[in-house]
Parts: C-alpha cells; structure tokens; sequence
C-alpha cells in the first residue's frame, strides 16, 4: 500500500481541473512535496507545489523534469488532451495523431523517465488518468488513444509490480473542467474525482470507477455490442 502523507509526488497536467484538484488534495492529506508540471510553470497557483514545466510529448523536456525531481514516489499521469478527432474518416490525421502524442505517448515518456526513480526511492505508486471513453468508442481518437492507455496500464501494472510499483488506472466520465465546458451533460466535480483517485492509490486499487456511468459502462463490456452501441441493433 502507498500512503500519501509524507510522500513526494508529480503530478502532469497539474495547474488546472483534475491536475489542479489533485495538487490540492494531496497537500491536504499530508504530502511532502507535490511537483505540478504545466506547459507553462507560471500557471501552477498552488502556493505550495513546485512549478516545472513539462511537455510530455517531448523526450527532452520529460528527461530535465525527471533530472529535477528525484525524489519522486507516486507520480500522476493527469495530462490529456482532445484535439475534437471524433472522425476517423474526415478528421485531420495531424489530430488524430496528436490525440495519441499527448494521451498515449505522452504518459509512457513520463512513466519511461519516473519508473527507474521511483523504484531507486524504494518503490511507489503511478496513477494514469483514463476515462470512461477507454471503453466506448464515440469520441473518435480521443477514446482510441485512451483506449490504447488504459493497455498500456495494463502492461506496465504487470512489468512494473516486481519492481515494487503499484499502477492505478482513474476512469471517470465527464468532469466539470475546460476540456468538458461545452458538454451538456452531468459532471463530477473535479475534487470529489481527486479524493477517489488518492483513495485508490492508497488502498492499492488496480482501478478507480469514479461514477456512476463508467460503472455502467465497463459492465456493459461483456455483453454484446448492441448494449453499449443500440444503434446497432437496428
């Protein structure tokens, strides 16, 4: 099990919504340090976190944050983008194809960079933030590329277990951020979503279901299709 107090965590992604949420609460729950990557460092407002910027597509920006924070032991794969791809036939594959820089490639630079650090620390935790599309393909790339994520979490937690790191993987359905502020549907609060996400790490979980429509929807995985796509039961 990890425990949070007095753990050093990173967090990507950690200047707004779920990111920033989780900065948060993990200072509530007694963290050491909390390193909270952005683009830009500027945006990190919590007075606590140590600001690094981080673009996670890029090899040499994730080797200088992991040459900046050593002392890592749970790290938090938050950053994600939706670049609007829901088209395989007719989206631009510049899109498509930077769905799966930022969500797939992404996570395994970061988690590349961090494994050997975390485990050299004595081993650790690492959370990737999925989503309810992992498993409903109706956002285009966006649910292919965290489709392709929630594999690679499955791989890693096999790979990385015998190395002393646990791996979580967060599915949620919309949350009250910027990247859902033109969706007109229920949303969960992006602290409630932080509080479950620690829960998990704490108690060891391989997954979080963060409510109640990823419930439904990762039961409806071993049903036939037509459960999950009615309009294929015409």
């Amino acid at each position: 099990m990890t425990s949070i107090k007095n753990a050093v965590v990173l967090v990507t992604g950690g200047s707004r919504g779920l990111g920033k949420a989780l900065v948060e609460e993990l200072y509530e729950r007694g963290a050491a340090k909390v390193y909270a990557t952005a683009r830009d460092p500027r945006t990190v407002t919590h007075p606590d976190a140590v600001p690094l910027g981080l673009e996670v597509t890029s090899p040499e920006s994730v080797a200088a944050v992991a040459e900046r924070a050593g002392d890592v032991t749970v790290l938090i794969n938050n950053a994600g983008v939706s670049l609007g791809a829901t088209s395989f036939l007719d989206a631009e594959l510049k899109d498509i194809r930077g769905d799966f820089e930022t969500n797939f490639y992404g996570p395994l630079l970061v988690t590349r960079a961090f494994a050997p650090i975390i485990e050299r620390n004595g081993g650790g935790h690492i959370l990737n933030v999925h989503s309810v599309l992992s498993w409903l393909g109706v956002a285009g790339s966006y649910s292919a590329s965290k489709a392709a994520l929630w594999s690679q979490t499955n791989s890693l937690r096999l790979e990385l277990r015998p190395r002393g790191i646990a791996v979580t993987g967060l599915h949620v359905g919309y949350i009250d951020t910027d990247m859902a502020a033109r969706v007109d549907a229920p949303k969960s609060r992006p602290r409630d979503i932080a509080a479950l996400a620690l829960d998990g790490i704490e108690a060891g979980a391989h997954e979080v279901l963060a409510d109640e429509i990823t419930h439904r929807v990762k039961a409806g995985l071993s049903e036939e299709l037509t459960a999950l796509y009615p309009q294929l039961a015409d």
